[in-house]
């Protein structure tokens, strides 16, 4: 069997830094020997404390939604206005195009944005997945009752973030490591909080998860949107450890180029970095996922080719001494190809 099935991770994973004009144009992803048309965007500008948005391809471009806030889904003709053939187009908003200002846009391709009904849980879902990548996008009227919801992998997903579309409530967040019986909050730095209530206590399948009766995994009569993820060997990789306090490495198995963090024991935001902003070691430039603030800069981040690590840091949001940490891990490149040829490190 091959090390990996997916040899270029932009197939299905890109990443644009671009300086923002103030004018609607269009932003074509630096890869061009092929092209992705995404199905998801994340967009933050770097220079301001505007919101983090996110746009996917089946509740359609301008329906916005906020990582950084619990605010519902809103309309805004001059956010993320197209999803291109390799790229996607930006309006006037200084969110996500402020003149002269640093953006950083994250992009998932998905299976389009023709969802497919999908019936394998108690509620029928909607479904754009990418079996290839292990994501998916599913949406559904919540009922308010314990239900199981179809994501359409095929395979477990290891990570689920939902959002109440209809209604201001927190993100939540399913993760692998910290079990069925919690949740954690995208928009918040909470540690884990726990109750049935969120995800009735129930592991994922390889055809559904389980939603409880919290108005934000499953509100009744409310739009609900999941984003579903899925480790795929040599490609992506929802992951936890503990700190140690001083250096650690955590092994992913391929070249890490994105990487989101928490604390799932501490108060403490989401860390975001990759190598579109920090091409070298120390992986210094980040944002919090969580946060509408400006990019910092840190000198304990580090990136190899089969993982990712802290070098000389106790720092509460990546290695404090016994506190549980989670990540969501998207290659660069993958540790050995599907050729069974090892890649470069960093």
């Amino acid at each position: 069997m091959a090390y990996t099935t997916i040899d270029d991770p932009t197939l299905n994973f890109r990443m644009k830094m671009f300086s923002g004009t103030g004018s609607a144009h269009a932003e074509t992803f630096d890869e061009t020997d092929t092209s992705m048309q995404p199905d998801m965007v994340w967009i933050k500008n770097r220079s301001t404390t505007g919101n983090h948005g996110i746009w996917d391809s089946v509740r359609g471009a301008t329906k916005q939604i906020y990582p950084s806030q619990t605010y519902g889904e809103s309309t805004a003709a001059n956010s993320m206005t197209a999803f291109n053939s390799n790229g996607f187009s930006v309006g006037t908003d200084g969110d996500q195009n402020g003149s002269g200002n640093n953006i950083a846009a994250w992009a998932w391709k998905a299976g389009g944005a023709s969802a497919a009904s999908n019936s394998n849980g108690s509620i029928s879902s909607s479904v754009s997945a990418n079996t290839t990548s292990g994501f998916s996008m599913v949406l559904w009227t919540g009922s308010g009752a314990n239900a199981t919801i179809g994501h359409g992998l095929g395979v477990v997903p290891k990570m689920i973030i939902v959002k109440n579309r209809t209604d201001s409530v927190d993100w939540q967040v399913y993760h692998q490591g910290i079990g069925n019986d919690g949740a954690l909050f995208l928009n918040a730095t909470n540690g884990k909080d726990g109750g049935s209530f969120y995800w009735n206590d129930t592991t994922p399948t390889t055809s559904v998860f389980s939603v409880g009766t919290y108005n934000g995994t499953n509100g009744s009569s409310d739009n609900m949107v999941a984003y579903c993820f899925a480790d795929v060997k040599g490609y992506a990789k929802a992951g936890s450890y503990v700190g140690t306090g001083a250096d650690v490495f955590i092994h992913t198995g391929f070249n890490v180029g994105w990487l989101l963090v928490k604390n799932a024991s501490a108060t403490n935001g989401w860390l975001l970095i990759d190598v579109k902003r920090s091409a070298d070691n120390p992986q210094g430039k980040y944002l919090y996922a969580n946060a509408a603030t400006t990019e910092g800069t840190v000198s304990y981040g580090e990136f190899f080719s089969n993982g990712f690590g802290w070098k000389n840091t106790s720092s509460v949001a990546v290695n404090k001494s016994g506190d549980t940490f989670i990540y969501y891990a998207i290659a660069e490149s993958p540790f050995v190809n599907s050729n069974g040829v090892p890649t470069n490190g960093r």
